[in-house]
């Protein structure tokens, strides 16, 4: 097969053998990467790199598109927030993607998740063995089928506690929690914006601090969210460099 491919591509070197729409096709084709159908995620995994954009589902690969500007730029904030403040309270790890979640049915990539320090030992060096206690997922067109949809009860059944859906676009966030028989119930937000998470103990996010462009500067957030905890540490670090007097 890579042969014919080869020979095909050297063809479509002469002017003369195509026509320009023809040629046009046959490149997407022809240059189109290969992938297995079907296999194991551990095939998956091999066959994945950290540039490609891909999920695994009952064994097959589901390809995704790459992020826009804001995305990234949402995701990256909460990452900085989160994962400072879980780290000043010795709560447990945080990682963005690319990183897979894996299920007993598919290899996810949440945008961002949490893992709690008494489940840590489901980290593993290239992915996440089992469902984390926090994840979240910022909404695109291209994927709020899959995350409304299948990722949500996937997510449910996994037992993942804590899951967040965040919209950019309709400048809409969702915050679900498991309940009762182990369904998802949506946790609005309180009187003056504000949404406190169970898996991440005493963390808590305004929600109109999503909707800013740039997103708001994470020191100032931290200095909110982990009051006297995180100006400690900044003075204590300034001091070890000799910025202020030792007390």
């Amino acid at each position: 097969m890579s042969e014919l491919r080869s020979e095909l591509l050297e063809m479509l070197k002469e002017p003369e053998v195509l026509d320009d729409e023809l040629r046009r096709r046959l490149l997407e084709v022809l240059l189109k990467p290969v992938r297995p159908r079907k296999m194991t995620y551990e095939e998956f995994l091999a066959w994945a790199d950290e540039d490609t954009l891909a999920e695994w589902v009952d064994g097959e690969v589901v390809m995704t598109s790459p992020a826009s500007k804001r995305h990234q730029d949402l995701v990256g904030f909460l990452y900085e927030v989160m994962h400072t403040y879980s780290q000043m309270h010795g709560l447990g790890a945080v990682l963005q993607a690319p990183f897979q979640m894996k299920l007993a049915r598919s290899g996810r990539e949440p945008d961002l998740l949490f893992v709690a320090n008494e489940h840590l030992e489901r980290l593993k060096e290239t992915y996440l063995d089992g469902p984390a206690d926090l994840v979240v997922e910022i909404v695109s067109l291209e994927s709020i089928g899959r995350d409304r949809g299948e990722k949500f009860y996937e997510y449910e059944q996994a037992g993942i506690p804590e899951y967040w859906l965040i919209d950019p676009q309709r400048k809409q966030a969702e915050f679900y929690q498991l309940g009762a028989q182990d369904y998802y119930h949506l946790i609005w937000p309180d009187a003056e914006g504000v949404y406190y998470s169970r898996a991440v103990s005493g963390f808590w996010l305004r929600v109109a601090w999503l909707w800013q462009e740039p997103p708001p500067a994470v020191e100032e957030i931290l200095l909110e969210v982990g009051g006297e905890a995180y100006a400690r540490r900044w003075i204590e670090r300034l001091q070890r460099q000799g910025f202020l007097p030792s007390t």
